[in-house]
């Protein structure tokens, strides 16, 4: 599975990343845990903090979801006229002192944590097809927004791939479903076609779509009521997008809107880093490392 950068959940994640890199920018030795909820008309940020910077969350919040293409009143939330709620407090002293040491060689990590690093052979980002190929969809998805290849299409959007194997090889693509918000007076057949042409066509151009393969495109018929209007975002809810797809192996921490100290997003990285030079090297086929 894969969501579009309009998808609730994605809007919280891109808003706790976008303050954490704001205090980094400022302050490289920022100690940032920062959560974000939205909802219709709403945003509320809370968090710990310890930094020498200060950062203006509203401007900050308010250019993500510019950016993301939440422009339009009509989608209940709009960068200009939502409301922001910053909840942001300092960082406790107790995990302060275990995290910050005098010798940076020292320095501690702001919790414990299980986190997963995973790589495999299947395509040249040495992660599973249908993870890359869910992945494309929804980057193609805003792409065709941004650019006007398709009009009439709104920001929230979500796909989902199966791929068929045979001993461990990916062999057909069987099934494809996204869901794409669009405007009420967008022909669902002329949305379809485009879709068709424009996102599944390039997102799927190097593996075998046949005759049998399912494709289902707004399965429900309308997604007209998308975005905040229909759902509510919060920081560190599509783990499973932001991984392996389920496929692999999770270890349940977030990794948006945290800095360094915290294992749950520089575990995780370093699992990875692991796992794919592994792979690329040509030590195994397929590596899961588990910290």
């Amino acid at each position: 599975e894969s969501v579009s950068e309009g998808h609730p959940d994605k809007v919280s994640d891109q808003i706790s990343d976008a303050i954490l890199d704001e205090f980094l920018r400022r302050d490289a030795n920022s100690k940032v845990a920062c959560e974000t909820l939205c909802t219709t008309g709403l945003v509320v940020v809370a968090g710990e903090v310890r930094s020498e910077a200060y950062v203006d969350v509203q401007a900050v919040t308010r250019r993500v979801i510019n950016r993301i293409g939440y422009t339009k009143s009509e989608y209940q939330f709009d960068c200009n006229s939502c409301g922001i709620l910053s909840a942001i407090h300092e960082q406790s002293s107790d995990i302060n002192q275990g995290v910050v040491r005098e010798a940076e060689e020292e320095q501690g990590a702001g919790d414990q944590g299980i986190m997963y690093g995973y790589a495999c052979w299947e395509t040249v980002e040495l992660l599973p097809a249908p993870v890359v190929l869910a992945n494309r969809i929804t980057s193609l998805l805003t792409t065709c927004r941004e650019e006007k290849l398709i009009s009439g299409i709104g920001p929230d959007g979500k796909a989902q791939v199966s791929v068929q194997y045979a001993f461990g090889v990916p062999e057909r693509v069987d099934t494809i479903v996204i869901s794409c918000q669009h405007d009420a007076d967008k022909g669902p057949d002329e949305l379809r076609e485009e879709l068709r042409r424009l996102v599944i066509a390039r997102a799927c151009h190097d593996v075998r779509i046949d005759e049998n393969t399912k494709i289902f495109i707004n399965p429900s018929g309308r997604f007209v009521l998308g975005g905040f209007e229909a759902d509510t975002g919060l920081t560190g809810r599509k783990l499973m997008v932001d991984t392996y797809g389920g496929l692999a192996p999770h270890g349940g921490g977030a990794l948006s809107g945290k800095d360094g100290t915290k294992v749950d997003r520089s575990g995780a990285y370093m699992a990875r880093y692991v796992a794919k030079n592994i792979v690329a090297a040509g030590l195994a086929d397929v590596c899961t490392v588990s910290l």
